[in-house]
């Protein structure tokens, strides 16, 4: 018995004899850092965290994203025009059905630009509009597509000179998602214009090429403006929150990139970067020039915080 026991007291030693060779541990109570034969190889070494490497959370309140109440809107435009939630507050909205189409005529000839406003109650929005302006001559098209219409409504401007002119919107997604249409002139204090009082410059986009713009959570919506020198304008846009994640892709062909340029509004909602990616489809003949600026700010409430506008920047 005696034997037996001397015999497991030195297995224990050559164990603890054993891990003290692999395992290196420092003298520093307050850190620790744990070194083994791969950390070591590759230049790499494992730190156990302490408690001093914690944040302190306020445990009465909960943590940042329970205590946030969302962001309080302020517009960059100087121009008094109405937002979008004033002009769905105040226009009755259009239901078309899922393969359904629609069409408003304007033929006042003082009407040159007209606002159209898509949402839906959650679901998706995959449409197509299109300017009639003659008998089968369609000098502007947009495909639009909105993974959340709830959340992020598609707002754009349609140019309509030389009157009379109608808008044919049509409703490609199945019967089960229907959508909200606003079609109404856009007058001189409009949208146009706010959207044009944001913007500064303008950069070339030779055709079959790309460019991004990356926004902090603290824009809450983008003004984009797309133009060329009198040549067709054919772009897509699109709204990426992640890689490859398109939350809204609007695919655009104006047959005069200065008559009908587009204008748009991008809803930009979530508490994390978002990014504006346009590619211009067109040959390399055909530049375009677009302008993207944010078009409102959120000001962004926790308990005992405050995220001014001006805390963080909006590129």
């Amino acid at each position: 018995a005696v034997t037996t026991v001397a015999m497991w007291k030195a297995i224990a030693l050559i164990g603890l004899a054993v891990a003290e060779a692999f395992v290196v541990v420092s003298s520093s109570p307050r850190e620790r850092s744990v070194s083994t034969q791969l950390a070591s190889e590759y230049g790499a070494s494992a730190r156990t965290r302490t408690r001093d490497d914690y944040i302190d959370i306020n445990r009465e309140s909960g943590g940042p994203i329970v205590r946030y109440d969302g962001p309080t809107i302020r517009p960059l435009s100087n121009v008094r025009a109405p937002s979008l939630d004033e002009i769905w507050e105040s226009t009755m909205p259009v239901i078309v059905q899922g393969g359904s189409l629609r069409t408003w005529s304007f033929a006042n000839p003082q009407v040159d630009a007209v606002q159209v406003l898509f949402k839906s109650e959650g679901r998706p929005i995959d449409a197509d509009i299109d300017l009639w302006n003659g008998p089968d001559n369609t000098p502007h098209k947009m495909r639009v597509y909105v993974e959340d219409g709830a959340r992020r409504t598609f707002s754009a401007i349609i140019g309509t000179p030389r009157g009379p002119n109608s808008i044919a919107v049509r409703n490609i997604g199945q019967l089960e998602f229907p959508l909200d249409a606003v079609v109404r002139p856009d007058m001189q204090d409009g949208l146009a214009a706010s959207i044009a009082s944001v913007v500064s410059k303008a950069e070339v986009i030779q055709g079959g090429s790309v460019r991004t713009w990356s926004f902090n959570p603290v824009v809450q919506s983008v003004a984009v403006i797309i133009k060329t020198d009198g040549r067709p304008l054919n772009s897509r846009i699109e709204l990426l929150m992640g890689p490859n994640n398109s939350k809204q892709v609007v695919e655009i062909y104006t047959e005069d990139g200065v008559e009908r340029p587009f204008f748009a509004i991008v809803e930009t909602p979530e508490a994390v970067g978002s990014v504006i990616r346009i590619k211009n489809t067109a040959p390399l003949e055909f530049p375009v020039y677009a302008s993207v600026a944010p078009y409102t700010l959120g000001e962004y409430n926790f308990v005992g915080d405050s995220y001014s506008f001006n805390e963080w920047s909006m590129l």
